[in-house]
């Protein structure tokens, strides 16, 4: 088996092609379902429950229970500050997590370089609202901070642990729904990063490189400790 990380950093891979489909499938002017779907809001329903089926699918398959399914830097950085994953291990995975999810993105702009070059399309880019990026950048850290507290404390109880990766994804379709229009709702450097370098736009990427780290390290400060000494043995989203 190869090592864990690249298996982490190809399934965030896999997400990215995920959102370079979808995205030109809602977005892309001579879509069908552009046509059909006319509000921001339903497009944005349906790509909330691609996405969270796409996460809670990865995050519960082969390579997402071999790995842990961290699949975003920030959620490495949340385990390192718990003391869950060395710091060798944790810049392994962001690199993997890196690599994995441009692949991902080059990988859809070689199968469809129109499509996904298109100004609606964009390449999946996440990018601040109307509201700008301080909006853009509080509701990194926000949603960020509360998905990564919900899932260190469903993950500390073994009654409730099985559900972490369903709530994660869960939560993923939420925010699509709810702080897309704020932010692009990314929660995660190596998402945005994917998206950012083969579309050469670095619109406000500050803020998508430090508020989910923020985030995230908020979390890990306000983490619960596990209900037994095996609650929470490793660095893990997807349950053992």
């Amino acid at each position: 088996m190869p090592p864990l990380y690249l298996l982490d950093g190809a399934l965030l891979g896999v997400f990215m092609i995920a959102a370079c489909l979808g995205t030109a499938a809602l977005e892309h002017p001579s879509s069908p379902l552009r046509q059909h779907l006319r509000t921001a809001l339903a497009r944005r329903a349906l790509m909330g429950l691609l996405m969270g089926g796409t996460a809670i699918a990865l995050i519960h398959s082969p390579w997402g229970r071999a790995s842990g399914a961290l699949m975003n830097p920030a959620v490495v950085l949340a385990f390192f500050e718990l003391g869950r994953i060395p710091a060798l291990e944790a810049l392994l995975y962001a690199a993997a997590q890196l690599a994995g999810g441009l692949l991902g993105v080059l990988l859809c702009a070689v199968a469809l370089p129109r499509i996904l070059a298109h100004p609606a399309v964009d390449y999946a880019c996440t990018k601040p609202g109307p509201r700008g990026r301080t909006a853009a950048f509080a509701v990194e850290v926000l949603i960020t901070g509360a998905l990564l507290s919900i899932v260190l404390r469903v993950s500390a109880e073994p009654a409730t642990r099985a559900w972490t990766g369903w709530i994660a994804g869960a939560l993923v379709a939420l925010y699509i729904l709810l702080a897309a229009p704020f932010s692009g709702m990314s929660m995660n450097p190596a998402r945005t990063l994917a998206s950012a370098l083969p579309a050469r736009r670095f619109t406000a990427l500050w803020v998508y490189l430090t508020a989910p780290l923020l985030g995230a390290s908020l979390a890990a400060a306000f983490a619960p400790e596990p209900s037994t000494a095996h609650a929470a043995p490793a660095a893990r989203i997807c349950p053992e």
